[in-house]
């Protein structure tokens, strides 16, 4: 009979052979066919650390069609996206020359700053949050009115946190493939909200009137002592509606059947809030579970290009998954774009091995467990010995995490390789590093920082660190040329604006409904303009 670590690694071989004969495959050029984009959200903040509530500047250009700078839920919230790039560094220097214009241009209209936490600054009352607004087309309109379905549904105050975006997508991987790294990236997500989270602390302001777990930190923050992601914790984007949900990602035909039926089914708390209001204004676009797809929380998303005027459902239905889009990592507040080089390729590296790994089908009682281990992590990442569920069991978040850093190691070896670098693999190091020394993380050391510097004050460690942020993307080198390329951009999104607004023959209403028809999530119809 064999020992159990003997049976152990008879039942391990096979995988583990999987997973190298995968990793062989991978030749130098496919790894450099890796294609990653950063979408970045960040509040407009005054110096107080009072929200902004000025419009989005329009020297920026228009929210609507400007290609790299945008609005997300409110007026206040700039989101800023670069191209998807074939190198690490130019994709951050991309973010960066987006941020030194976006400053260059609030510096002139006054003295606002980027809210450098993903937890939001001093909120006012919810209905005080200003929505986004993108002109009188039909497409702007709706857009409009599906945030305005947002605060109705879950609250303004919660769309208020901000976050970033990580599109990612590697040459010949199909739909199938794509699915089994979701279903290995919900599996381990957790450990990217250790090593990555950043919001431990917020304002009060934020939970005023709510319910919450969190502990008072001296009389100016809320918090959780061993906390890393609070945004992605129970009071970031949590929804009863949506936790009726059961959303499988074993398959795109799964998944997409899911998505349907939530854009389809009414949902009575929405039937009741209604299309419109007694004076005619609207509430929402739709009295359905989700409004549109984008309203569909998760911390990853498969993605595809879409066309003009098609439904993203029906893009992914028609065309597969094009790209992954990672969704949970926090603003890193000591960094003065929001995240690093190293994080970049820590994260190319970590969904490479959730593309390698075998991934087995989710199931109702894995789903359950998942959700369990990202409430857990968000609210007490850093307590020692925690332990997350897996597969009926419990291990701890240490053991799992050293697991997954240890099938890392070698595809981080094989990008240094094709990049004849080693920059791959000291990325790597750091996190078994930051495992292993919780005190390292940055959600341990904001709340270090707040204790040491600002007297437990989130409001005023957010606003020093916005401030130094501010006055070092002034400082940087800016070109005339560089200059010239941003305001021709925000010049051409004007005029692209226009010609939109120009170009509407439909009422409202009939665009509304021909958006939201069942027909257009699936079948070919004459192209409406796209939401998001």
């Amino acid at each position: 009979m064999l020992s159990s670590a003997a049976a152990k690694n008879q039942i391990q071989s096979p995988r583990m052979s999987n997973f190298q004969a995968r990793l062989q495959a991978l030749t130098p050029a496919r790894l450099g066919g890796i294609r990653r984009g950063i979408e970045k959200e960040s509040l407009r903040a005054l110096p107080t650390g009072a929200l902004a509530l000025t419009p989005h500047p329009l020297a920026l250009g228009s929210a609507l069609t400007h290609p790299s700078i945008t609005t997300d839920y409110s007026e206040s919230q700039v989101e800023l996206i670069t191209s998807a790039q074939a190198r690490v560094g130019d994709c951050l220097e991309e973010l960066t020359q987006i941020h030194q214009f976006v400053y260059r241009v609030m510096r002139q209209q006054g003295d606002e700053m980027l809210w450098v936490s993903s937890m939001p600054c001093g909120l006012p009352t919810d209905e005080t949050i200003p929505l986004a607004r993108y002109g009188g087309s039909n497409v702007g309109r709706a857009k409009s009115v599906y945030r305005m379905g947002l605060g109705h549904r879950y609250g303004r105050r919660m769309q208020t946190i901000s976050g970033i975006h990580y599109n990612w997508s590697l040459p010949g991987v199909g739909s199938e493939q794509y699915f089994g790294l979701i279903r290995n990236f919900r599996r381990q997500a957790f450990l990217l909200l250790y090593l990555f989270g950043a919001s431990p602390a917020l304002c009060p302001t934020f939970v005023a009137g709510r319910q919450h777990e969190l502990q008072p930190l001296g009389r100016q923050a809320l918090h959780m002592p061993h906390g890393t992601s609070l945004r992605m914790g129970r009071l970031g984007y949590q929804s009863d509606a949506q936790a009726t949900l059961a959303v499988s990602y074993n398959s795109l035909d799964g998944y997409a059947d899911s998505l349907h039926e939530a854009l389809t089914r009414p949902y009575p708390a929405y039937e009741a809030l209604g299309i419109r209001n007694p004076g005619g204004d609207y509430n929402q676009l739709a009295t359905t579970l989700l409004q549109i797809e984008n309203e569909f929380y998760g911390t990853i998303r498969p993605k595809r290009t879409i066309f003009p005027g098609e439904r993203p459902l029906h893009a992914l239905r028609e065309r597969g998954v094009e790209y992954v889009e990672v969704r949970l990592m926090d603003l890193d507040p000591f960094e003065p774009v929001g995240i690093t080089a190293q994080t970049m390729r820590f994260l190319d590296v970590f969904l490479l091995q959730c593309l390698l790994a075998d991934s087995p089908p989710d199931t109702p009682a894995e789903i359950a467990e998942l959700k369990h281990n990202q409430h857990q992590t968000a609210a007490r990442g850093r307590e020692p010995g925690l332990l997350l569920r897996r597969a009926g069991g419990e291990l701890p978040l240490v053991d799992w995490g050293r697991e997954v850093l240890a099938q890392c190691m070698p595809i981080a070896a094989a990008l240094d390789a094709a990049h004849r670098s080693s920059e791959y693999s000291a990325a790597v190091a750091h996190a078994e590093k930051l495992l292993s020394q919780p005190a390292l993380t940055p959600s341990a050391r904001v709340l270090e920082v707040m204790a040491a510097e600002h007297d437990n004050s989130f409001i005023d460690f957010v606003r020093t660190r916005s401030l130094q942020t501010r006055q070092q993307l002034l400082a940087r080198p800016w070109s005339c040329e560089q200059e010239a390329r941003y305001l021709a951009l925000s010049q051409k999104s004007l005029v692209d604006q226009r010609a939109i607004e120009a170009a509407d023959t439909l009422s409202f209403e009939d665009y509304r409904l021909n958006y939201v028809s069942q027909e257009r999530l699936g079948l070919e119809l004459p192209p409406v303009a796209v939401l998001g």
